[in-house]
């Protein structure tokens, strides 16, 4: 129940469901228990799960699984196997219907045009961790996992351009950007609940692709920041644009905000 789950956990409520939520400290949970929320301390490791995973999953019909890989800070962290260890956890509860919450990350960045129907090439170590925990969850007997790629995540203070503001010399100036807003994340994840909609992969991206360049320059100023400088650049090959057929053809979704 962060900076996503949390608003999630708010519109499912206004929607009419039942929300149990999990934040990593007692601390945080008896802050949200203080707001009315029924949350729970549960801390995913290596080692194991530790906090009270059972008494959350209790009498759950959907779960949504948003937990940070904690890849990108290359700490060596083996995403697989705390998610194994919480898959363990799940499969000693009734639980039969999964969302999980996955990236982009999972094509490689020299992939070009890619949708649901192409299958992930990874080459980075993330990527490979991403697409395995993919696989663990999707393949599980008995449990019906529907997955979600979200592509850059960006709304209310979240404005990736604030660390890229200054820069300069910077690759790929001529790449699409793969970017979302956390309400049309929201919104997706919001549907496939309501529409029941498991066992899909759905990429989750903006159908608006501007390029590096032009959208960060453009973002940059419209936040009083220093635009970024990219270097000049003549190819076109080292590129990756992620699309979806699904949300538009499974779930009839249209997403709320632009680039």
């Amino acid at each position: 129940m962060g900076w996503l789950g949390l608003p999630l956990a708010q519109n499912l409520l206004v929607l009419g469901y039942q929300i149990k939520g999990s934040v990593t400290s007692r601390a945080k949970a008896t802050t949200l228990q203080a707001k009315g929320f029924e949350v729970y301390p549960l801390e995913i490791s290596e080692t194991g799960v530790r906090g009270e995973p059972q008494g959350f999953l209790k009498d759950v019909d959907s779960l949504i699984v948003m937990i940070p890989p904690g890849l990108r800070r290359n700490t060596g962290a083996d995403y697989v196997l705390k998610m194994a260890h919480f898959l363990t956890e799940i499969k000693k509860s009734s639980i039969k219907k999964i969302v999980l919450v996955s990236s982009t990350s999972v094509y490689d960045d020299l992939q070009g045009h890619v949708t649901e129907k192409d299958i992930p090439k990874p080459t980075s170590q993330a990527g490979k961790q991403l697409v395995q925990v993919e696989q663990l969850f999707f393949n599980s007997e008995g449990i019906k996992t529907t997955i979600v790629r979200f592509g850059g995540l960006f709304g209310g203070s979240r404005q990736p351009v604030r660390y890229l503001a200054g820069r300069k010399n910077l690759n790929d100036g001529n790449a699409p950007v793969n970017l979302i807003h956390r309400q049309d994340c929201i919104g997706i994840l919001s549907e496939i609940i309501k529409q029941e909609a498991y066992g899909y992969i759905f990429n989750a991206t903006s159908p608006e692709h501007p390029r590096k360049r032009i959208h960060y320059t453009k973002r940059a100023t419209a936040l009083n920041l220093t635009p970024p400088l990219f270097s000049e650049e003549h190819t076109e090959q080292n590129y990756k644009q992620v699309d979806s057929v699904n949300i538009a053809d499974v779930l009839n979704y249209s997403f709320k905000n632009s680039l």
